[in-house]
């Protein structure tokens, strides 16, 4: 019977600057364009687009959180490969980083599409920032 250790998958999380984080850990949630998505150990191989939202992860028993703005995903293997373009672990996240956010969602924007997207965008932002920062 394979032991718990056994049991984990690899977690790659990268951004244009560096790389954030390599771990093994025992699960991955990872927020997907249209919704969430969890990856255990043995999960099948699958490419996804990322929007903004917070990725969690479990190890050790403890779930971690990082801000994550938009980018892929890949599963293969027991390896879970993140790329985004913008990644902030839950406890770095201050009050400077969310008063930001919520000035580039209150902003004015045109009636475009591309415009409507971007608030809505910006909107999620701010919003998973406010609920991500420690209290």
């Amino acid at each position: 019977m394979p032991e718990a250790s056994d049991k984990q998958v690899d977690l790659v999380l990268i951004t244009p600057e560096r790389q954030v984080l390599e771990e093994r850990v025992s699960a991955v949630v990872v927020p997907a364009h249209d919704g969430e998505l969890g990856v255990l150990h043995d999960r099948g191989p699958l490419m996804c687009e990322l929007g903004v939202g917070q990725l969690r992860y479990t190890q050790s028993g403890q779930t971690r959180r990082i801000f994550v703005d938009g980018g892929f995903a890949q599963v293969y293997d027991n390896h879970v490969t993140v790329l985004t373009s913008r990644a902030v672990p839950a406890d770095q996240i201050d009050a400077d980083m969310v008063r930001a956010a919520e000035e580039t969602a209150g902003r004015e924007y045109g009636p475009s599409d591309e415009d409507v997207e971007d608030r809505q965008r910006a909107q999620q932002r701010a919003s998973t920032l406010r609920r991500l920062r420690p209290s």
